[in-house]
């Protein structure tokens, strides 16, 4: 594990761009059987998701950047790095960040890349910016993540299908001045590469991309994992969890959330939960949880946030971010791309 402390960025917006179409679980009575989705839904707490129908990721991360920029009164010249986190790129090459970088018309002078990482992405991207602007020279950032999970799912695949939201989110962060602090805890078991994996490549031209997932195996390192992580998150900044005013958790599902927050010892007014509308939306689960709970809040008084992604790899991330709530946030609905 990597466990440091470093000067916290501010969070400026967060804007989640996700497909118009939404799937209802309840819809798929017909197919798996009424009281096998009953349970499911049950077990999550996840009822609708939306679903991609030809949209790519770098679409939605057009789509929330451009608007992302525009609330925000940024000026693409501005843009000093762009990270871009999915499971789902475009193509095998190039990057998905160059195609968006590209898209969008920022300068030569921004610097591009993309995480090949899945829930836990959000946070180690929040480490590479958050160090990059501490070491000097970069004042803005775009972090932009999610996946279109959907398209690696069959049909009739009932362990998977009522599980995953397709949506991507952009984040803004800017270098601040003053002393606040943001404290990470990384980690990574190769030894559970094999347990959650395709074998694929990008979603754009691929001909029959499919996901695997041993569920129990995920629920098991999870459990394991991100409560200790979280501690030496909390250890290395002093903070307690008690002190944490909202605490976002990788949106799996219900049950893990509830259970990895009993075990780390919050009370249920500090824990965010959204997986009803959205389901696992992967890197873009913690900032749509955010954007969520912040979008309708006014409040200049900084707050307390704890973060934690954990997945495929298997990876865990924590943080502990004091930062002032973003100034400008927002979901947004696409249509197909056929009719855009």
């Amino acid at each position: 594990m990597v466990t440091f402390v470093t000067r916290a960025p501010a969070l400026r917006g967060i804007v989640t761009a996700m497909p118009a179409h939404q799937e209802s679980n309840r819809d798929l009575s017909g197919l798996f059987g009424e009281e096998m989705v009953g349970k499911i839904i049950k077990a999550t707490g996840i009822e609708t998701r939306p679903v991609s129908d030809g949209l790519l990721i770098s679409d939605m991360a057009v789509a929330a950047a451009q608007i992302l920029m525009d609330g925000l009164g940024w000026d693409k010249d501005s843009i000093d790095l762009l990270v871009l986190v999915t499971q789902t790129p475009d193509y095998p090459l190039p990057a998905t960040s160059y195609v968006v970088h590209g898209r969008l018309g920022l300068p030569i002078t921004t610097a591009t890349l993309d995480l090949r990482l899945g829930c836990s992405g959000f946070v180690y991207a929040l480490s590479i910016i958050s160090s990059m602007m501490a070491a000097g020279g970069l004042k803005r950032a775009l972090l932009i993540g999610g996946d279109v999970i959907n398209s690696m799912i069959a049909d009739d695949d009932r362990a998977l299908r009522l599980l995953f939201g397709d949506a991507v989110a952009a984040t803004a962060l800017e270098a601040s001045d003053d002393d606040r602090k943001i404290g990470f805890d990384l980690g990574a078991d190769g030894s559970g590469a094999f347990h959650l994996m395709s074998e694929t490549g990008g979603v754009a031209k691929s001909g029959d991309p499919r996901l695997y997932m041993d569920g129990a195996r995920v629920l098991s390192f999870s459990l394991r994992q991100v409560a200790p992580s979280v501690a030496r998150a909390l250890a290395a900044v002093g903070l307690t969890a008690d002190q944490m005013d909202h605490v976002i958790l990788h949106q799996a599902n219900a049950m893990m959330i509830q259970s990895l927050a009993k075990k780390i010892g919050l009370r249920d007014d500090q824990v965010v939960e959204v997986v009803r509308d959205y389901g696992n939306t992967g890197p873009a689960s913690i900032p749509l949880a955010m954007c969520e709970t912040f979008r309708q809040m006014t409040s200049e008084k900084p707050v307390n946030l704890l973060l934690s992604g954990f997945g495929v790899g298997w990876s865990w991330a924590s943080a502990v971010w004091r930062t002032s709530l973003p100034r400008y946030c927002d979901i947004i609905r696409l249509p197909h791309k056929d009719q855009s």
